[in-house]
């Protein structure tokens, strides 16, 4: 109830903002969605029921603001809307890089939380869907009401976060270890265990099909 009785803006409606948005309303928040004018995604966004406006325009009243497009935007864009924050809104992010690396500096006197859940959007749609959820990463990074924490946790029972677990870290260690696990795990090292694992079959007389099949297709 800390948000429920306040406007919920979702700044972007990619993969984690439609996921989010839909789970929210579903969840009885009252949820606006913000996105630029003739955007990809603003189409996909009114037939799903949103409303939607411009972000710097939506931002009006809101008393959580969640920024969920891509990191590279998010400076930028924050810039065009903090002024129009109203004092003590909460400011949530699902990834702590522009804030850990001082990319984004909000106003001291607003809450800045993080919630991430830890699966992709569509994920976190079908869980909620399903009676369950996906577990969350909690996070505060500037807590200006005294209730930033619980803000945040209303904010993840909503999403349906609170299902599956919610788990308490800090904004650079969500960022850090997220960036190593993409980076480093899934992106780096999954990859090349996958080809040394063919390899390895090949090299001792397996079918290349079957070393395919085990190592890499299923």
């Amino acid at each position: 109830n800390l948000i429920k009785t306040k406007k919920v803006l979702i700044v972007g409606y990619g993969s984690q903002g439609r996921a989010h948005g839909m789970n929210l309303r579903d969840s009885g928040f009252e949820v606006l969605i913000g996105l630029r004018p003739g955007g990809a995604t603003t189409a996909k966004a009114e037939n799903d029921g949103f409303a939607v406006l411009p972000p710097d325009e939506a931002v009006d009243g809101a008393g959580l603001v969640a920024f969920l497009v891509p990191d590279m935007v998010q400076g930028k864009l924050y810039q065009k809307i903090e002024p129009k924050l109203k004092k003590n809104a909460t400011v949530l992010f699902a990834h702590g890089f522009n804030i850990h690396y001082a990319l984004v500096k909000p106003r001291e006197d607003l809450d800045v939380v993080l919630i991430a859940p830890k699966g992709p959007g569509d994920l976190v749609r079908r869980q909620y869907e399903a009676g369950r959820g996906v577990p969350c990463l909690v996070a505060v990074a500037q807590d200006a009401t005294g209730k930033a924490h619980a803000r945040a946790l209303a904010y993840a029972d909503g999403i349906g976060g609170t299902r599956g677990g919610v788990l308490d870290t800090t904004f650079a260690e969500e960022t850090e270890t997220d960036l190593f696990g993409e980076q480093a795990v899934l992106c780096g090292g999954l990859s090349e265990l996958i080809v040394r694992g063919f390899g390895t079959l090949v090299e001792a007389g397996y079918q290349p099909e079957v070393a395919y099949f085990e190592c890499m297709h299923e």
